[in-house]
């Protein structure tokens, strides 16, 4: 049995949220989880559950979290007791195969990169976020890991969205393209210029520049930049699908004849909101270390986490990692 190592306190509801989702996990794959945090609180959830296999739940005390608003290298050097750590150490100790946190996304970075390493040929880690767009679902790194790259870590970037692409979404020969100000190689600053040379000359099947605007088009699978360029373009994204189903809502209930054609766009609101939904994918994986590890939104509900506790099965059991490092290295062996 593959098992999951989950941050029970990470998250805006946790541990409720958490632990439902966890255990919706258990219900329907073939796994088990190591939920870590305070053994009281996972213990009053758990109570609370029915119709589980308590063989495949195990808890792990960890006492202390990692808020916030706290510096995640301050916060994990003076708590090393913090569920997100003590999670991460368990999965490098072998007693799970990956690890899953809604947690300080920070703290969560930290945490796995100290207690895994990277992965050979790659320097900086990445987040994946799935986005969807006019086609098929795509993939956009960095949102958030790494804030500060040179040209190099966008193309290790690049490399590791890819396979993930390939192997994850099941999309063959996954266009590549780079977020920069306009579609000319010559636009962006210097960080993006010099990468879209590394990009062009790489084996990628790179397809030039991607401005803002066209993100969501479909016409790149893998989208490339930076992380804080990526988490700043994804908080819009977010804020935009609030205020989109905000109107919408308002406008559909604001008269009798709206109000009837609601009942009519109803279903059509309903799928607009799965395209849409973080929770559908339930995390992020974090790209480039050398261990598996998904991070979730804070506001994960039980269902995010369900997913994302099944996302982390899937990369584990399909041996996610050795691809990624054999297409990683293969890439580092090119550049020397």
């Amino acid at each position: 049995m593959i098992w999951i190592a989950v941050d029970a306190m990470g998250g805006d509801e946790a541990p409720r949220n958490v632990v439902e989702g966890a255990l919706a996990a258990v219900r329907h794959f073939d796994l088990g989880v190591l939920l870590v945090g305070a053994a009281a609180a996972i213990d009053a959830e758990l109570a609370r559950a029915v119709d589980v296999d308590r063989s495949a739940v195990r808890v792990m005390d960890a006492p202390d979290v990692v808020g916030m608003e706290e510096s995640p290298v301050a916060a994990l050097r003076r708590k090393p007791a913090a569920s997100v750590k003590v999670a991460a150490d368990a999965v490098a100790r072998g007693e799970a195969s990956a690890l899953v946190s809604a947690g300080h996304t920070g703290a969560t970075v930290m945490a796995a990169h100290g207690a895994f390493g990277m992965l050979r040929g790659v320097d900086r880690p990445a987040l994946a976020v799935t986005i969807p767009t006019r086609r098929r679902p795509a993939v956009l790194l960095d949102v958030g890991a790494s804030a500060e790259c040179r040209p190099q870590h966008l193309l290790q970037f690049a490399v590791m969205g890819e396979v993930y692409t390939r192997t994850v979404l099941g999309t063959e020969s996954p266009r590549v393209g780079l977020l920069s100000t306009g579609t000319e190689a010559t636009k962006g600053n210097e960080l993006t210029r010099e990468a879209h040379q590394l990009l062009k000359a790489s084996a990628l099947n790179f397809v030039g520049n991607v401005e803002a605007r066209d993100v969501y088009s479909g016409d790149a699978d893998v989208i490339v930049c930076d992380g804080f360029t990526g988490n700043v373009a994804l908080k819009i994204s977010e804020g935009l699908v609030g205020l989109v189903e905000g109107l919408l809502s308002e406008e559909l209930s604001s008269t009798m004849t709206m109000r009837v054609g609601s009942l009519l766009t109803r279903r059509a609101l309903r799928h607009f909101r799965r395209r849409v939904d973080y929770s559908e994918y339930g995390g992020a994986p974090l790209l480039g270390v050398a261990g598996v590890t998904i991070v979730g939104h804070g506001r994960s509900s039980a269902k995010a986490v369900r997913n994302a506790v099944a996302m982390a099965y899937r990369l584990a059991s399909d041996r996610f990692l050795e691809r990624v490092g054999q297409d990683a290295g293969a890439t580092a062996v090119s550049r020397h």
